[in-house]
């Protein structure tokens, strides 16, 4: 944290041509609400002297006794040549010494004022995946953030449990609108509900994910930290941000709604299912978790809301793509999914779905990536942060990280060849359970498919349209699938269900253009 707001502090004083304390300002500007945290870092940041430099001065970096010293520029060239990379800096800069409580919990979101009101909320919601606001306790909300209905199909009667996103219609919706899909009231010209009419026999059914951030869509703005692109507007989405755990579903591959607002554009298999068939309208459920794998997914998967009895089937994609095999451990290969504990953690969560999905539903299990992808295709690209002096690569962006043991992935993210190798053959490895899983479990409720992850035919179809491979990676974290592999990546999805499992995407709903005439007004998200 003190490397990433250093390197933006001297980074925009060199942009500028300012001072430490003019860019200092400038930032506390941009960004919504105060930080006074920041200002005390004034007095310790030189423009000579590099990021890792200072917070190792300030005691907000340190080296532990026996592990290595983790820096992300390189090494200052005065220092390279002495006992330590930064031997001497203390005695030479003794004004700079400052008591470390100064600092205590800048590592910790809740240290920030604007943020600090969102703490409790946010404990809340990483603990149990549900809606910070929700009146009447039926898994849906009709606020946005905070696990609302970026996550899940907005409410549309915050006060009424039996009303919800997904439900079959009560009594035909007649008098009201009990599934929240916008079709409601009944036919003037012949007495027939407009949902009888509309959508009897029309088979809908909604989408749920069950995933890990790729599937959240984990993204940090490049704008946040790159100084050429910074100003006020770029923090403008900081508060709403935090607030989706730095996730922005409502544009994601499986359950995006809204027009993207981070580059890219937005197609989802949510939204091909609602033009195929206008009654699915806010019928999906993003149930994805930062870190999430076959394991922590059993936990997760009980904050489903799926009635058997009252609710429509559902289409649920199974996608853990990667963190089975990633962690950022020491000996990463020890601390892997086997494919024994795969078998189990997937079989669970089946029979769990079994148990709640309604009748006619159906599973796809979607393989893990191989992430060889990463490395071969940034290692040697700058960073954002590193693109105004071209001193920070993505290589020394994974080693950084590695160093801290933070890294989202040692085993795909390191210079290792061998390494990088061993953990995709695990990846594949645990592709095959899934795969066979696919092929010999049955279950009552529904019908189980499995596709292998879309990355090399996605990497295809962008080369087609003239973009490069490594547009495909979000900029900032150089490890998830950017918004524009989100989107094709869907395409690709859908086509392969079109062509070999027609009944899981259900029938095309012949009287969508007279549903949105009639009920264009309640049509929004």
């Amino acid at each position: 944290g003190c490397v990433l707001v250093v390197s933006v502090i001297e980074q925009l004083a060199q942009w500028h041509n300012s001072t430490v304390k003019a860019a200092m300002e400038r930032l506390c500007d941009y960004i919504p609400g105060k930080y006074p945290i920041i200002s005390h870092m004034l007095c310790c940041i030189d423009k000579e002297m590099n990021a890792d430099v200072v917070c190792h001065s300030l005691r907000l970096c340190k080296q532990d006794p026996g592990q290595p010293l983790c820096h992300l520029y390189s090494p200052p060239k005065k220092e390279k040549h002495s006992s330590g990379l930064f031997h001497g800096l203390a005695p030479a800069r003794p004004k700079h010494q400052i008591r470390s409580k100064s600092f205590m919990g800048f590592s910790s979101v809740c240290a920030f004022p604007l943020l600090a009101n969102l703490c409790e909320k946010i404990k809340y919601i990483l603990r149990n995946k549900l809606p910070f606001e929700d009146f009447d306790g039926d898994k849906f909300s009709t606020f946005p953030t905070l696990r609302g209905y970026h996550w899940r199909g907005r409410d549309c009667d915050d006060k009424n449990t039996t009303v919800y996103p997904g439900r079959r219609p009560d009594n035909w919706d007649a008098k009201s609108d009990s599934n929240c899909n916008g079709i409601w009231g009944v036919d003037p010209k012949d007495g027939i509900p407009y949902e009888e009419k509309f959508c009897k026999g029309a088979d809908p059914k909604g989408v749920v994910l069950l995933g890990d951030s790729a599937g959240a869509h984990f993204h940090i703005p490049p704008e946040w930290m790159t100084v050429t692109q910074m100003s006020a507007k770029s923090f403008a989405n900081l508060p709403m941000a935090f607030s989706d755990e730095l996730d922005w579903p409502q544009f994601s591959e499986i359950t995006g709604f809204l027009n993207s607002t981070i580059g890219g554009w937005t197609d989802s298999l949510y939204l091909r299912l609602r033009k195929r068939n206008r009654c699915n309208h806010r019928d999906l459920q993003n149930i994805s978790q930062n870190g999430g794998s076959s394991g922590n997914l059993l936990s997760l998967i009980k904050s489903l809301a799926r009635n058997q009895l009252l609710d429509n089937p559902a289409i649920v994609i199974y996608a853990t793509i990667g963190n089975d095999v990633c962690n950022g451990e020491r000996d990463t290969l020890a601390h892997m999914t086997t494919p024994k504990e795969m078998l189990s953690n997937v079989v669970q969560a089946l029979r769990y779905l079994d148990s709640h999905l309604p009748n006619g539903s159906h599973v796809i299990l979607t393989g893990l990536v191989d992430g060889r992808f990463l490395w071969d295709n940034l290692h040697d690209r700058y960073h954002p942060l590193g693109q105004l002096n071209k001193d920070v690569t993505y290589s020394q962006l994974y080693s950084f990280l590695d160093c801290l043991q933070v890294s989202p992935c040692s085993g795909w993210l390191t210079p290792n060849e061998t390494l990088r190798n061993l953990t995709s053959e695990r990846a594949l490895q645990l592709s095959n359970v899934l795969k066979e899983i696919a092929r010999s479990e049955k279950f009552v409720n529904f019908d189980i498919f499995y596709m292998d992850f879309p990355l090399t035919q996605t990497a295809e179809e962008w080369r087609k349209m003239g973009g490069e491979s490594w547009q495909l990676i979000e900029p900032v974290d150089g490890f998830h699938p950017s918004q524009i592999a989100a989107a094709l990546g869907t395409d690709i999805t859908w086509q392969k269900a079109l062509q070999e499992w027609p009944q899981v995407l259900g029938k095309e709903n012949p009287f969508n253009d007279q549903i949105e005439a009639i009920f264009k007004d309640q049509g929004g998200h």
